[in-house]
């Protein structure tokens, strides 16, 4: 650990001139193996994500669904409580015609 310390400190310019090409020359070499690993890693991650999403919006869409069905529960029931003259119509509101 020293030996880097003293690289980044800047005591030694050879050691660090060489290290500097090192990593220039075995750089381009590791790269490709490097890109090897990463890239399904990186598609894994991808696809978790897609899966987790879909699995989101599948679960909104069940929500969504629940809550339709209750609110309409509630409106047949405050209907058949009110009785048929007191419910609320149906009928859209009648707008005049442009002249």
């Amino acid at each position: 650990m020293a030996f880097l310390e003293d690289v980044f400190k800047g005591s030694n310019i050879g050691t660090g001139l060489a290290v500097g090409v090192g990593v220039a020359v075995v750089g381009p070499l590791v790269t490709p193996l490097l890109a090897g690993v990463l890239r399904p890693v990186a598609k894994a991650v991808v696809k978790a994500g897609l899966v987790a999403y879909d699995a989101g919006r599948e679960s909104v869409a069940q929500l969504n669904e629940a809550t339709g069905d209750m609110v309409a529960e509630a409106r047949s029931e405050l209907t058949a409580t009110r009785g048929p003259a007191e419910a609320p119509r149906e009928t859209p509101e009648r707008r005049p015609k442009p002249a």
